[in-house]
Parts: C-alpha cells; sequence; structure tokens
C-alpha cells in the first residue's frame, strides 16, 4: 500500500480506542490499521498549506510569508487573552477573526505528563484533548468569546503548567489525579469577569490511545534531518506515531511536509 500527500495533524474519532486517520488530497488511512506492519515515510517537499507553494515551511504548517500575513498564525491563537474581535478591533482580518474568537470556548484541565490548563473552542472537544496525549481532562469554565478564556487560563497559569512534557507523555510516566479536586481548587483564582461560567458538576473524561508498546527514551524523527525512515509502528498517542526502535514522528509538527508512505 503506497499513499503520498501534504501532512496536516491527524483526525480522530474518540473511541475505546480512539481512530486516527492521515487525510490527503485523493485518499485517506485508517492508521490504527498499520499496529505492527513496517511503515516507511519518505520526504518529497514542502508545500505552504496556505498558498500552497513549494516553499520551505516556517511554523504551524505555513511558509514565512503567509506565517506573517495569514489570521491562522496571528498572536492571538498561541495567546488568547491578546483577542480583540469582542471590541471590534481588527488584528489581521476581522471577519475571521470574530467568526473563530466568538464562539463558545472552554477553559480546561488536561493531564498527559501532569496536569495542565490549556483553552480551545467549544467545537474541538475532546479532539484537543486527544491532540495533546491527555489520558483524562476536565472542563473548568465555557465562556462567550476566546479573550475571556484566555484571561481566565492566564491567571490559572501562576497555579498549574500550561505546558506538557512530551517525553513524559509518550513514554506513559504519568499518574491519575483527581481532577476534580484540581478544578475546585483553582475556582478562587478565575478572574472576576470569567467566574459566572464556571463549571459545576461536570465529570472528568478518560481517553483510551492505540499504543501497544511505549518507547524507553523516545527520539524524535525530523524529516529534514532524515528524510527517509522506515520501523514498526507500535502506538500513537496525542499526534505522535511511536515506533518499536524509539522513534516518535509528531505529525503534527510536520504539517506541510509532502510526504510518501507505504505499509507492509
Amino acid at each position: 500500500m503506497n499513499y503520498e500527500g501534504v501532512l496536516t495533524k491527524m483526525q480522530t474519532e474518540n473511541g475505546s480506542p480512539i481512530q486516527y486517520y492521515l487525510i490527503f488530497e485523493n485518499d485517506f488511512l485508517n492508521v490504527n490499521q498499520l499496529l505492527n506492519k513496517t511503515v516507511a515515510i519518505n520526504f518529497l517537499r514542502y508545500q505552504c498549506l496556505n498558498c500552497k507553494l513549494e516553499k520551505k515551511i516556517y511554523r504551524q504548517g505555513f511558509c514565512y510569508d503567509c506565517f506573517f500575513e495569514i489570521p491562522q498564525a496571528a498572536a492571538w491563537i498561541i495567546n488568547p487573552e491578546l483577542s480583540q474581535a469582542h471590541l471590534d478591533i481588527e488584528d489581521r482580518d476581522l471577519e475571521y477573526e470574530k467568526k473563530v474568537q466568538l464562539q463558545p470556548h472552554i477553559v480546561y484541565l488536561a493531564n498527559s505528563s501532569s496536569v495542565k490548563v490549556g483553552v480551545t473552542r467549544k467545537t474541538q472537544i475532546p479532539t484537543r484533548w486527544i491532540d495533546q496525549g491527555a489520558h483524562e481532562a476536565i472542563e473548568i469554565v465555557e465562556v462567550p468569546n476566546r479573550y475571556l478564556a484566555g484571561i481566565t487560563e492566564k491567571a490559572l497559569k501562576e497555579h498549574v503548567s500550561d505546558k506538557t512534557n512530551w517525553r513524559t507523555m509518550l513514554k506513559n510516566e504519568i499518574e491519575d489525579e483527581d481532577l476534580v479536586a484540581w478544578r475546585d481548587k483553582l475556582k478562587q483564582y478565575i478572574p472576576q469577569e470569567a467566574i459566572e461560567y464556571y463549571l459545576e458538576n461536570n465529570a472528568e473524561t478518560n481517553l483510551h490511545f492505540p499504543v501497544l508498546s511505549y518507547p524507553k527514551k523516545p527520539k524524535s524523527l525530523n524529516l529534514t534531518k532524515t528524510p527517509f525512515y522506515q520501523g514498526v509502528l507500535k502506538g500513537i498517542k496525542g499526534q505522535y506515531l511511536i515506533f518499536e526502535d524509539n522513534t516518535v514522528f509528531n505529525v503534527r509538527s510536520n504539517e506541510g511536509n509532502v510526504v510518501s508512505i507505504s505499509v507492509k
């Protein structure tokens, strides 16, 4: 079996286990079906996800020019407290910013390597948790726009991490946490503007990843340095493919790379 196309982050369906799909222009691949099979990945060229030109990828699947021009890569994506569409203030494209920012957002706690706080649009639950490799998560507040979610996350970051240790997550060196207790403990730090949106009675969500064995010392595959790799697939967690020889491949950080994938 051979597949070819530009990499974008794997699409997912929550289940036991989670189902993963690589979507290409003319084809798709259920990655779960490749477990215990030899998979070869061959880097062919770059293709910016926005302009579609063969230009070196700078960040987030975009070339340098697109990254600094398009609204999909603006600062408020990473730092939601910078959102200003609720004030009718344009950053790069007000119509796009209103569409994305002025919709329900969730501030959540997720446990992938340790407890962390994060923000996502409500429509991205539980996808966001899956992409981070969280085995458990809980919502804290549901607010009507991205700005309120951003200032809430910023306040909570003073008391809980906002980062995932990818090595710990992939090695599965994790402990179950009482996220309800964490949520209740952090309530006191929610800003006054957002406290009315606090979620009091929701339970935590548990997620199950398709992993046969975890790497003891994960080493990351960089396609620009190693344009061809072949190995036996042993698991999928977060946006990572986990191989038998401890190699791990972050699909999301390789967005915009055109590859061919063959399966034996």
